[in-house]
């Protein structure tokens, strides 16, 4: 009792500081003291006495510091006297903010009968000093908001002032937190929203906040979010246009998964909503949706969301009244004529919502009228099967497939026969369309999920057996997935629908996608892995006897099937029946007919034998296959990879002896490859001296088993010594050198053979994982073999020379060989060595100096005749080291100083050698150049400018040479043209894509414009009958070279645009002048508007030719001549143009 007292007469001004610490003791865990407990305690008198006292503590506080002056009082200021003041006002704000706990306390034990006038009033001037508040002041700010919340849930006089003041605050708060608490009390007092007026100025601000709450993921996202904005359509009738057209202009922003929610929002709203609040809803918003349903293009990213939100209420419909009605209402002015559109990608969209939608009905149709709308959508359904738009077809076999698996007790079994033999029979071999037959095979599984279909079908689909073979991947793959599915649904026997030698057939050949799911489809017929093990080895005989081919694939994906343990059951499985196959023949040699030892025989046993070499030679490849794929999990289970080494190597020797077939001894090399070469040291101590017993020439490709048993064994320096063996070594300096003529030398009796050493190389090259192994050996052996393949190069001087000159030590094929090797391992070696400098991209180098200074001196110096007889030798050596720098420079490895001089030497190749063969390359060589500037972080940009203008030289020399040899070799010229129109192409592709208005985007562009312009001119004066003047009706009409290079720019858009912006600044600049070559650009714009990227900038280009035609006026006053009849053809060509 005395502590009430205390506390009642505490709340005044002269013991404030007592009423503070009563505060501060209940907002102290670890005291006793409870302010709810406390008030709640209080008699009447007590009560009303107190709440008396806390509004003449309030008045007081207020008077004594005004909330005029609490904004500049908080303000930071060294002035004493405000300092004081803001002490001051801080002091006061913590006694209003016990103030407004305690009546935040009091508001919860509130009674009818009790007198709390003065609690309104503290209640009112809080909610009014809430907006004024210090920003800082965020707890006071919460606790006031909170009592206004309490406040509108009592439903205390004056709540609707407190309820908006409420209302606004969490509103603001939870748009700028991500909690959700202020979300859910926000809900809890969602009607306080229906005390502004919606039509007033001070609620525009509580619109756009509202508006932006259907846009914030966390209102979406939480369940009472969901239903405060569903409850805001009920606000005004013409805030629900607002909300629907902020939602849509979001919707593309918003993500997939959230559209379920936006659609839950709509519907919640329409279930609740009624009169006109539920038409709006209807019209503005659903029927909106519908509307963009169906109009909207399929690649718009908003067509699949606003399905998304259909499909919500189509599902909607089985399970809550008033749906049905509601579709039936509003799809009947848009769907009907949707599904009968011109657009064929309108009809497509009408035939999705109608198939998903279906049966469309009213509910309260009599049985006449239902039959009657029924029947009309499934005449619409067989008009979808029908419709010319594979699109719509591919639709209307989905909607075939759903409806029927889900209405098949219910549909008349002769529309159910019909349909499906009209989807089996006919469209499924639809040659139309190969997304029509795959929509088959897709939407099949859909009606196997209803169990009545299975009778059914199961007669039908075996006449689709022949859609495995289909020449389109998708169908196959979809034909598969349809098998997979009746056999998980045990609908027939798969083979039966498709025979096994069809599968096999498909296994055989077929890309992984398909083969991959063929595994699946067969895998327990022939790995029954709940079966004994001796079943596994029968059926893989069996499989091997039905179809090698088929039997490698099915074995290369059996691990995706089952575990890693069943595939090494299935190794040693076999390799007991391989020793039992080798026992049961030597017994047979000795007629000893004894038992097998150790290991039991089975049936299988007996029917195979050593002699059935391809049955020996699949079973082998059969594991070689099964290791390789489960060798990483080997690697990682070293118990597990020691017994299986250990098991073969036991037996290898034995099966090298026993099978002694060519097609089993590759098998056997590679089974020899997987183990450690101590594992199987006979073997593995021949395989060099194999090698170098290898006949030079022969077609016999058994070396590359042997390089890779090697490379795999980390042998690759046995390979290397080898080469280097075998290739010639570099000439002496000094013929006088007596040391080197006594130095005594050891005759290997097996001769050198240096082409045959030259393929070792290249097959290690070649293949990634040998070339691993190849540029992993020490840097010393590697330059040793870099340094043996340079003398190609001395070779190939000597075949150039005169006759009389030093003979060659290697042929001619021989030496173009290794100088392809030369130049790819420097390449190889630079990236392997990038660390060290540039130091073998400077070899590179040194052969394009090597290049210029001996090759194409050798073609400069020498007549015509003597260069046909080595036409082959140079053009090859040109060609192999042009290939190998566009590499370079394509993998990022050549610098700007490199690519200059790479530029620099295609100029005198281009000056110096006749032919054309190295365009195509020279074309590339640019393109990689122009392409992988981006990547240029160390050059200068001087440097780069300087590369640039290289490029245009090289460019502008280049069609200048094509554009000569039109004139001296027209057929020669054609093919070349056709040789050079991708890399042409991808060239100018480049340049457009990445350089946009710099100096060699405007270089290439006006080299286009001159070289068509020139020619097109050159033609013109060359006619000389003027009617055969007319201006091009195509591209057809233009001359070759310029026909080639206008379709290269008409196949771009972004080109054609480039190409008119230069081509309107060249007539211009009057780089382009005189009437004739006016008229070739006249003709080049003509043909540029009738191709399939048509541009307003034509018109520009246009407009710019008349302007510069208007200043050969006097050519009129002439008499006929060729200039006078093109100026007046360009002028009415270009009047008709440019008003068209």
């Amino acid at each position: 009792m005395e502590k009430r007292e205390t506390f009642i007469q505490a709340v005044s001004k002269e013991l404030i500081g007592k009423f503070l610490q009563f505060i501060q003791l209940d907002n102290d865990t670890c005291d006793p003291f409870n302010l709810n407990e406390l008030i709640d305690e209080l008699s009447r008198k007590q009560k009303e006495e107190l709440w008396q006292r806390l509004k003449n503590l309030l008045v007081d506080v207020l008077l004594e510091s005004p909330v005029e002056g609490w904004q500049a009082a908080k303000a930071p200021s060294e002035d004493s006297l405000k300092a004081e003041q803001g002490s001051k006002m801080h002091r006061n704000i913590e006694i209003i903010h016990a103030i407004t706990s305690v009546i935040l306390a009091s508001v919860s034990v509130i009674n009818e009968r009790e007198n709390y006038e003065a609690l309104l009033e503290c209640a009112v001037i809080l909610n009014g000093i809430l907006y004024v508040l210090p920003e800082g002041e965020r707890v006071l700010q919460g606790s006031i908001q909170d009592l206004c919340v309490k406040w509108w849930e009592r439903g205390l006089p004056a709540k609707e002032n407190m309820g908006k003041t409420a209302f606004v605050m969490l509103l603001r708060r939870s748009l700028r937190t991500r909690t959700g608490a202020d979300i859910c009390r926000l809900w809890r007092i969602h009607q306080a929203l229906y005390c502004f007026d919606y039509h007033l100025e001070e609620s525009r601000e509580i619109k756009d906040m509202l508006l932006e709450c259907f846009i914030n993921v966390n209102y979406i996202k939480k369940e009472e979010g969901r239903r405060f904005l569903s409850s805001l359509f009920n606000w005004n009738i013409n805030f629900i246009k607002m909300i629907h057209g902020a939602i849509k202009n979001q919707l593309q922003g918003l993500p997939k998964s959230l559209m379920v929610h936006i659609a839950e929002i709509y519907f919640r709203a329409w279930k609740k909503a009624s009169g006109k609040i539920m038409e709006a809803i209807e019209n503005d918003c659903i029927q909106d949706f519908m509307h963009h349903g169906v109009h909207l293009p399929r690649r718009s990213p908003v067509h699949s969301r606003v399905r998304k939100v259909l499909s919500y209420f189509h599902h909607q419909k089985e399970v809550r009244q008033g749906v049905e009605e509601m579709l039936y209402k509003l799809y009947k002015p848009i769907l009907w004529r949707g599904l009968k559109a011109r657009n064929s990608e309108v009809r497509s969209n009408a035939a999705l919502l109608f198939v998903e939608a279906f049966p469309i009905r009213h509910p309260g149709f009599n049985a006449i009228e239902m039959d009657s709308e029924i029947q009309k959508q499934f005449e619409e359904l067989y008009s979808l099967l029908e419709d010319p738009y594979p699109m719509v077809r591919s639709a209307g076999i989905l909607g075939v497939c759903k409806i029927t698996s889900k209405y098949w007790e219910m549909m008349p079994p002769t529309i159910l026969i019909d349909l499906l033999k009209k989807v089996t029979e006919e469209l499924a071999f639809d040659l139309s369309s190969a997304d029509v037959r795959c929509s088959v095979f897709k939407c099949l599984p859909i009606i196997l999920d209803n169990k009545l279909s299975h009778p059914l079908l199961e007669q039908l689909l075996p006449a689709l057996k022949y859609c495995l073979h289909d020449n389109s991947e998708k169908v196959r793959v979809a034909f598969v997935d349809m098998l997979l599915k009746v056999k998980a649904v045990r609908a027939a026997k798969f083979w039966k629908i498709c025979p096994m030698e069809h599968i096999l057939a498909r296994l055989e050949s077929d890309s992984r996608p398909v083969c991959r799911r063929l595994v699946g489809l067969i895998f327990n017929s022939f790995l029954p892995v709940n079966q004994p093990e001796a079943v596994w080895c029968e059926r893989c005989v069996a499989l091997l006897q039905m179809s090698h081919a088929a039997a490698r694939r099915f074995y290369q994906y059996a691990h995706e099937h089952t575990a890693c343990t069943n595939i090494a059951k299935l190794i040693h499985v076999i390799r007991h029946c391989l020793n039992a196959c080798i026992r049961r023949a030597l017994s047979a040699c000795r007629e000893d007919a004894e038992e097998p030892g150790k290991e039991n025989a089975s049936a299988l046993d007996q029917t195979l034998s050593v002699s059935d070499a391809a049955s020996m030679a699949g079973l082998l490849e059969i594991v070689v296959i099964l290791w390789r794929s489960i060798h990483r999990s080997l690697e990682n289970n070293k118990e597990a990879r020691m017994y299986t080494v250990d098991k073969f190597a036991s037996v290898l020797p034995q099966y090298m002896r026993v099978f002694t077939d060519d097609r089993c001894r590759t098998p056997l090399c590679v089974l020899a490859s997987l183990m450690p070469a101590p594992a199987v040291p006979t073997f593995s101590c021949g395989v060099i001296s194999t090698l170098r017993n290898q006949e030079e020439g022969a077609a016999d490709r058994t070396y590359c088993i042997l390089l890779d048993c090697l490379c795999s064994w980390g042998h690759v320096g046995h390979i290397l010594e080898l080469v280097c063996d075998w290739l010639p070594e570099e000439p002496p300096q000094s013929k006088g050198n007596s040391a080197s003529k006594r130095k005594v030398r050891v005759q290997d009796p097996c001769p050198v053979k240096p082409g045959l050493a030259l393929v070792y190389m290249e097959y290690l090259l070649t293949h990634p994982k040998n070339r691993e192994c190849l540029l992993s050996a020490p840097q010393k052996k590697l330059n040793c073999l870099l340094k043996a393949l340079e003398t190609s190069k001395g070779n190939l001087e000597s075949i150039l020379q005169m006759p009389g000159g030093s003979p060659p030590r290697l042929s001619e094929g021989a030496a173009l060989r290794a100088f392809s090797l030369y130049c790819r391992l420097s390449i190889h070696l630079q990236y392997k060595f990038c660390s060290e400098g540039k130091v073998y991209l400077s070899t590179l180098e040194g052969t394009g100096s090597w290049l210029e200074s001996k090759v194409l001196s050798f073609i400069r110096d020498q007549d015509e005749e003597y260069l046909k007889l080595h036409r082959v030798v140079y053009q090859q050596i040109i060609q192999t080291y042009l290939t190998v720098c566009k590499d370079v420079i394509m993998v990022g490895l050549g610098d700007c100083k490199f690519q200059m001089h790479l530029l620099q030497w295609s100029l005198g190749i281009m000056q110096t050698v006749k032919g054309f063969f190295y365009v195509s390359l020279l074309l590339g060589i640019l393109k990689e150049i122009t392409g992988s500037s981006l990547m240029w972080k160390t050059d200068s940009e001087e440097e780069v400018a300087v590369v640039f203008d290289m490029v245009q030289k090289v460019f502008q020399q280049m069609l200048e040479c094509m554009a000569r040899s039109f004139k001296k070799q027209p057929e020669e010229g054609l093919q070349l043209l056709c040789s050079v129109q991708t890399p042409l192409h991808e060239f100018i592709s480049t340049v457009q894509s990445w350089h946009v208005d710099t100096p060699v985007h405007r270089g290439v562009f006006s080299t286009l414009i001159a070289a068509s312009v020139v020619e097109i001119s050159h033609w013109l004066r060359k006619v000389s009958d003027a009617e055969d003047l007319t201006p091009p009706e195509g591209l057809s009409a233009l001359p070759p070279f310029s026909r080639c290079l206008i379709g290269i720019i008409i196949k771009s858009p972004n080109i054609v645009r480039s190409f008119l912006d230069e081509l309107k600044a060249c007539v211009v600049s009057e780089d382009i002048e005189g009437i004739v070559c006016l008229t070739a650009v006249v003709h080049i714009i003509l043909v540029i508007n009738k191709g399939k990227h048509k541009s307003p900038k034509v018109k520009d280009v246009a407009a710019s030719i008349e302007r510069k035609l208007k200043t050969f006026m006097e050519i009129t006053l002439e008499e006929d001549s060729l200039e006078r009849f093109l100026y007046e053809s360009s002028s009415r060509t270009l009047g008709a143009l440019l008003n068209s």
